[in-house]
């Protein structure tokens, strides 16, 4: 075989195998964990990540503003929820999670009835609005 055969050959077998094995990722030495362990983390990860949104709603400017108005500090609430249980953090988390996000729910209702006698109205099944035209 000439010279130049065999670096086109080796070339090409080099070319491709370089590039997959730069494409894979390095190997990791890895460990078995027990589920207890797994668990702990989780939960550690979740109470971290319910910590943070709890700092996050006190550090708002409009939150701020109300615990003022109240005569609480800042610093002091984010002090005392740092010092909360992992379970009272996750209760307060949710109890934020629920509250509204503004406005008041009779304002949503109200919107919501006049959106669908509109759509109604629109479709014919009703005669509500005298500024819509009904499809049928």
């Amino acid at each position: 075989m000439s010279s130049k055969l065999l670096r086109v050959m080796a070339i090409g077998v080099l070319v491709p195998f370089s590039t997959v094995t730069l494409a894979m990722p390095a190997v990791q030495a890895t460990a078995v964990v027990s589920t207890g362990e797994a668990i702990a983390q989780s939960r550690a990860a979740a109470s971290s990540d319910e910590r943070e949104r709890v700092q996050a709603f006190l550090s708002r400017g409009d939150v701020a503003q109300q615990l003022a108005r109240l005569g609480v500090d800042a610093a002091s609430a984010q002090a005392r929820v740092d010092a909360l249980t992992d379970a009272e953090v996750a209760q307060l988390d949710r109890q934020i999670e629920q509250l509204p996000a503004g406005g008041s729910s009779v304002l949503g209702a109200l919107v919501f009835i006049f959106v669908l006698l509109l759509i109604t109205d629109i479709l014919g099944f009703t005669k509500v609005f005298p500024f819509t035209r009904s499809m049928r």
